[in-house]
């Protein structure tokens, strides 16, 4: 495929780009290093991305988009629906469905009862007030296991974080602080303490050698059967909310 871009030109930031008849929104990246533009579905964000090099004249990339269209809106087509936290709605939580249940003189804040939600407050806070409660779960839960494992293999936690991660369910620093995304919450229980126990076993081995893998087996029941399901199911958990 033949390009045009300026010669030596600087990556500029990401920025939207609008094409007429695209049902979700489009945001161009430029990059130093790549050679040629593609596309991908960003399933978490609702988005398109297309990558280009950097100078990339901007008509080319439309050329581009407008060429792979009936790819792209087959791939729109195959997304999971969005599912915002709304009264009535399910949401998973360790693998369990709970349905939110919107009280608004509810007393206290927001909990858990045999597969209920149960939220109080205004109607309009409902959505968040869900968000929070499920961070701080997963926050508990995922400290509380990160560090009871690193116990188990002589090391130490430096501190656990949680954020809204689309790219990569945890990660491990040479510092021995880990990351996670609080969306493990709506995992079931298996799934979660195998991401939990894949970023303990990086305290001892920053790589994924046969000997980071004997120690990830040793740290939790399964390693294949979650993987395989968040491999299947993680575009959907980055739907909820």
């Amino acid at each position: 495929m033949t390009t045009r871009r300026t010669p030596g030109a600087a990556p500029k930031g990401p920025r939207a780009l609008a094409i007429a008849g695209l049902p979700v929104p489009l945001e161009l990246r430029e990059s130093a290093r790549t050679r040629r533009m593609t596309l991908r579905v960003d399933a978490g964000r609702g988005l398109v991305q297309v990558v280009v090099p950097a100078g990339m004249a901007e008509a080319e990339v439309h050329r581009f988009i407008l060429r792979h269209d009936g790819w792209l809106r087959a791939r729109l087509e195959q997304l999971p629906p969005r599912l915002p936290f709304v009264d009535g709605a399910a949401v998973p939580v360790l693998g369990r469905d709970h349905v939110i249940r919107h009280l608004p003189d509810l007393r206290g804040g927001t909990r858990r009862e045999d597969g209920v939600l149960l939220v109080g407050g205004r109607p309009e806070h409902v959505e968040r007030r869900v968000h929070d409660h499920l961070i701080a779960e997963a926050r508990r839960e995922l400290a509380e296991r990160a560090r009871a494992k690193a116990t188990h293999i002589g090391k130490r936690v430096a501190a656990v974080t949680v954020r809204d991660t689309r790219s990569r369910w945890g990660s491990c620093a040479s510092s021995g602080r880990l990351s996670f995304s609080w969306r493990l919450i709506l995992t079931p229980e298996a799934v979660l303490d195998y991401v939990v126990a894949h970023e303990v076993a990086h305290l001892v081995e920053m790589n994924h050698s046969a000997r980071f893998w004997a120690v990830c087996a040793t740290l939790t029941a399964e390693v294949k059967g979650p993987r395989a399901w968040l491999k299947a199911n993680g575009a959907r958990l980055l739907r909820y909310g």
